[in-house]
């Protein structure tokens, strides 16, 4: 059932999940396939977390439809629906423009060898082991080698290369050179898999699709229901407060950010003081900006690739990409093919940002650097699409103290937490008993594909957990 307040005569649950990303939609619905009684809320009035989209004059944005990895074919097969697998479709023109170099690929591994061995002439041999290298990794391997050493040890001074084979990936995760390089390394291998990736029929069909399977499998879904506190009750949880009402629960699932989670949602006194010493040592990722573009109904445009990374910036420079004025940004181009029948097109640029750059200005400041922010995107795709500003009915901006307002992310994050949050969030449950975590943590579990399979993995904890 879908309920747009907090359902009533609420009885107890055997799970609640709080937060509809794709990560706690996936661990509620995994739940409930397993026999489990599982309220899902979510403080919006629709479902999906970073993974939504909103309606302006007729055009329909994506917020975070930018692209993922072919791992997202057998994962929505395995744990959603073929409807939802079938729909996953590939992106085939990545474009890359910047003072170092401009190409375009389909950005899978036998492309991407044949650039680095063609294009910018590096040993076949030191290509294979690289690839070699980032496939194999874990999880558990070195977390001491940052990215930029183990760029260092296959393409000494290759300050070109490096930035072909980073850049697209701190767009996706926030990540940068001096990040440990298992958080490259896992993520860049997904990639490299077969190229990327998009959903067809956008992001409102795949969170319908995904509603549509949450009801069947018994889920009871509750948009305009804020989750104020976690209850916990000698060391276990009890339930949810919800608009003053309790709302029982043998466990609770966090889709909320760890920190919020840990400090506000249940509360630093039900946590032992160690574990809240290495919580106090998560680092929060950045968050972002994105300009959407509608283009007047009747107009078109013609195709010049599906997402591209472009620069003015001389080098790859993770500051220069995170400054307010930056001159790096992705195009996400949405052609009538993203929405078979719509004949629409749009454009999202986005950007990386910090959000205290932002949350600091005035209000009259605010709305002259966002005016700003949607000027530079626009005569920056000029560049590509000559006449583009004139083919748009709307301009909008989003920063980082937007994402902060729709998600109730801290800072407005879009990626989460650095690496050591992973840490904190799956030993979430053993300082409170029957209280888990799913969510962008460790840079390694955003995105997409992320998101979901780590909603698997808590959803086995917490099915663990409640067969008990």
């Amino acid at each position: 059932m879908l309920h747009n307040s907090i359902a009533p005569a609420a009885a107890c649950y055997d799970a609640v999940v709080i937060g509809t990303g794709l990560g706690g939609l996936t661990v509620a619905n995994r739940l409930a396939r397993a026999g489990h009684k599982v309220l899902l809320l979510e403080h919006h009035h629709q479902v999906g977390g970073l993974a939504t989209w909103f309606k302006r004059r007729g055009h329909i944005f994506d917020v975070s439809l930018h692209g993922f990895p072919f791992g997202m074919v057998k994962t929505c097969r395995k744990y959603w629906n073929r409807a939802i697998m079938d729909a996953i479709v590939q992106l085939k023109a990545i474009v890359f423009d910047n003072p170092q170099f401009k190409l375009t690929t389909s950005f899978d591994r036998q492309d991407f060898t044949t650039l680095l061995t063609n294009h910018f002439q590096v040993s076949s041999r030191a290509v294979t082991a690289f690839f070699n290298r980032v496939t194999a990794m874990n999880f558990y391997d070195d977390r001491t080698i940052t990215t930029r050493e183990m760029f260092e040890e296959f393409f000494p001074g290759r300050t070109d290369v490096h930035r072909l084979l980073m850049e697209p990936i701190t767009y996706a995760n926030g990540s940068t050179l001096d990040d440990p390089a298992i958080t490259y390394g896992i993520v860049f291998a997904n990639f490299m898999n077969k190229g990327v990736f998009t959903f067809q029929g956008g992001t409102d069909r795949l969170i319908g699709l995904m509603v549509e399977e949450l009801i069947r499998n018994g889920v009871t879904i509750c948009t305009n229901a804020k989750a104020d506190r976690i209850v916990i009750d000698q060391g276990r949880v009890r339930g949810v407060m919800v608009a003053d009402r309790l709302v029982e629960a043998n466990c609770v699932i966090s889709n909320s950010g760890i920190l919020n989670t840990v400090n506000h949602l249940a509360g630093r006194e039900h946590f032992p003081a160690d574990f809240l010493i290495t919580a106090d040592q998560v680092t929060l990722s950045n968050s972002s900006c994105q300009v959407y573009m509608g283009v007047r109904q009747g107009e078109t445009l013609p195709d010049i690739g599906d997402l591209l990374f472009v620069s003015r910036s001389p080098a790859f420079d993770t500051n220069e990409m995170l400054d307010m004025h930056t001159s790096s940004r992705t195009f996400s181009l949405y052609y009538p093919k993203t929405r078979p029948g719509a004949n629409q097109y749009t454009v999202v640029a986005s950007m990386n940002a910090r959000h205290d750059d932002w949350a600091s200005l005035p209000e009259a400041r605010y709305q002259t650097e966002k005016t700003a922010l949607i000027d530079r995107a626009v005569d920056h795709l000029e560049a590509y699409l000559p006449g583009i500003r004139q083919k748009c009915d709307w301009l909008e901006a989003a920063t980082p103290k937007t994402f902060q307002r729709y998600t109730l992310h801290l800072k407005g994050t879009s990626f989460g937490t650095k690496l050591e949050g992973l840490d904190v969030s799956r030993s979430l449950s053993r300082a409170v008993r029957g209280l888990f975590h799913v969510g962008s943590v460790g840079i390694i579990m955003s995105g997409w594909l992320g998101a979901i399979n780590y909603g698997v993995i808590v959803a086995n904890d917490a099915d663990a957990w409640l067969r008990e």
